[in-house]
C-alpha cells in the first residue's frame, strides 16, 4: 500500500514551517520556478499540493490543467503577508461547480 504525498510551494519564510509536519516543502521566488517545482511534484504523483497565493498568481495556467484531473489536488493558501483572497475564490467556484449554487455567500448559480 502507497502513501500519498503532500507537497507545499511557495515563499521560502512562508512554507518552511510544513517541513516540520513531514510535506516536502519546495521555495520558490518566482513563477519559472514555481512552474519547475509543479512538474516535479506531478512526476513524484504527490495527492495534495498547497501553493501560496503570491506564487498561485504567476502560475495560473499551470494551476487551470492540474485542477482538469483528480490528483493531485491543488488548494492556495495564504503565505506569511497574508491573504489575496484567491483560496477562497477557487473554493467558491468549486462549490458553485459541484452544486450549482454559491452556498457560500447566498447567491443562485451564475
Amino acid at each position: 500500500m502507497s502513501m500519498y504525498k503532500v507537497a507545499v510551494v511557495g515563499e521560502k519564510d512562508s512554507i518552511l514551517g510544513f517541513k516540520a509536519l513531514g510535506v516536502a516543502a519546495y521555495p520558490v521566488t518566482n513563477g519559472d520556478e514555481a512552474a519547475s517545482a509543479l512538474q516535479e511534484i506531478v512526476r513524484d504523483k504527490v495527492a495534495i499540493v498547497c501553493i501560496t497565493e503570491a506564487i498561485a498568481q504567476h502560475i495560473q495556467p499551470q494551476i487551470d490543467e492540474l485542477n482538469k484531473k483528480l490528483i493531485p489536488a491543488v488548494v492556495l493558501i495564504p503565505n506569511n503577508q497574508g491573504t489575496l483572497g484567491l483560496g477562497m475564490q477557487q473554493i467558491k467556484r468549486n462549490a458553485e461547480k459541484a452544486i450549482g449554487a454559491d452556498i457560500l455567500f447566498g447567491k443562485e448559480g451564475s
